[in-house]
């Protein structure tokens, strides 16, 4: 019989106050008897639309009966058939706009907590079993991914169950991608990721750190010199944008990528690790996605008695999760909307010594649809800050189009790519930010799970 509870199993939590001081994940997890509470809340729908939802298409009403009947490695074999990362979409992935916007319960009350039972999922499985995945047998055939994010892992892991010899290459010492450097500890555990990339190596697929594409080895090169046979790109949008105001280049100033690669993959949070890193006594972030609210919360957790969010347009607008958002404001973070900087302010010493700002109102929507910002006349103010942290999305590295001879980009930097995920460069595929500039995880994996049958049938074909 199903629950008919209206509100999601609550999601235990550290208390704000004493997790805004360390990088231990926030959300605790679901207990068994929890997690069995909230997958009884689904109704089973015959036509269930969260599967429609989801970019990778999860067998969502399967995978939670078994759930609800304690089936838990059932469950975690339902779930993997078609995603090769639950514990990191579990984690990141943004439901509520996705699977968990097309639940039935949410007609009236709250959508069953579809992410946190994949969290649960694939925590129980790492747990309690951990089985790595068995090598399939070799087809001969040889297959180039250029990215260990999220589309990358994805694509080799799909590839190698296939049998195809993978060869994963990341431009940094870690594999992992944004995985490891973009999103913080307290969000995603990097030991999580690492579990990822050890079942990838169980798996046949070799890792190979350090190896920057379009500079250590060119795309012609993976073809010509090393016989793949196929490409896929999944190399990210790691270029930061700014936003070309007097002042951007004064010391205390620096992109959210740069700031969140020191503190994630350079551990410059941890005592031990001599990595240079802003220590700020107030920190304004000038944007309002996921990646802002994860420098804000990670200014704090670094020592920053003020942290500021500083965003354009009003919080309605803001496009960071929900979640995340309220995370931040529970943490001490405080939201300056409808506010948008004009000058970065410096002292002799060449620091940063205040952010020169303008209030905002809405106007009429632009080509996104979401209203235009318009300053208001005479409403400049200082804000007293002495770092300044840029979080205004990034764009694909050109390095890879730039060294490679028939590759079409768009005027975004974005790889062009056919309903296949192939390129304009015959057997070069692409995926997740690399096409598409920033978005999500699971739109990524998304993609990584569509190239990868694309190679297998182009290859196969022949």
């Amino acid at each position: 019989m199903a629950n008919m509870q209206a509100t999601k199993t609550p999601m235990p939590e550290q208390d704000p106050n004493v997790r805004n001081k360390n990088f231990k994940e926030v959300t605790l997890g679901y207990t068994a008897e929890m997690a069995i509470n909230e997958a009884k809340r689904c109704l089973q729908c015959k036509k269930p639309h969260c599967v429609e939802g989801c970019p990778v298409n999860i067998h969502i009403p399967e995978f939670i009966h078994e759930v609800a009947e304690g089936n838990f490695e059932k469950a975690y074999e339902i779930i993997t058939d078609t995603n090769s990362l639950p514990a990191l979409s579990g984690r990141v992935c943004p439901q509520e706009t996705q699977c968990e916007s097309k639940c039935v319960r949410g007609n009236k009350g709250e959508p069953v907590a579809i992410g946190r039972l994949e969290r649960f999922v694939a925590d129980w499985y790492r747990e309690n079993v951990n089985a790595m995945p068995k090598k399939a047998e070799s087809n001969g055939l040889k297959v180039a991914v250029v990215g260990s994010g999220p589309s990358g892992l994805t694509c080799a892991s799909l590839l190698a169950k296939k049998g195809y010899q993978v060869s994963l290459f990341e431009a940094l010492h870690t594999a992992g991608g944004v995985l490891v450097y973009g999103i913080p500890e307290f969000r995603l555990p990097k030991a999580i990721v690492a579990n990822e990339v050890e079942k990838l190596k169980a798996q046949g697929v070799t890792v190979m750190t350090d190896m920057v594409i379009g500079k250590v080895l060119s795309i012609d090169e993976l073809f010509d010199e090393l016989g793949f046979k196929a490409v896929f790109v999944g190399s990210g949008a790691g270029l930061p944008m700014f936003m070309h105001i007097p002042g951007e280049a004064l010391k205390g100033v620096c992109s959210a990528n740069e700031y969140l690669t020191r503190i994630n993959l350079m551990k410059a949070y941890k005592e031990e690790y001599d990595t240079p890193i802003l220590h700020s006594k107030a920190a304004a972030i000038v944007g309002g996605g996921n990646v802002a609210m994860d420098a804000a919360r990670c200014a704090k957790r670094m020592g920053a008695e003020k942290v500021y969010i500083v965003y354009r347009r009003g919080e309605a607008e803001m496009p960071a999760r929900l979640e995340e958002q309220h995370h931040a404001k529970e943490e001490g973070i405080e939201f300056m909307t409808l506010t948008n900087p004009v000058e970065i302010l410096g002292g002799e010493d060449g620091r940063v010594n205040g952010m020169k700002c303008i209030r905002m109102e809405l106007g009429e929507p632009d080509a996104s649809g979401r209203r235009r910002p318009i300053p208001v006349e005479g409403s400049e103010f200082v804000l007293d800050v002495d770092t300044v942290i840029m979080a205004l999305g990034t764009s694909p590295n050109p390095l890879i189009r730039s060294t490679t001879p028939g590759l079409e980009t768009n005027k975004k930097g974005g790889i062009i790519v056919d309903e296949n995920e192939m390129s304009t460069r015959e057997n070069v595929f692409a995926g997740g930010d690399a096409v598409t500039g920033a978005a999500t995880v699971i739109l990524a994996m998304g993609a990584g799970k569509k190239a990868a049958e694309a190679i297998d049938r182009k290859l196969q074909a022949k």
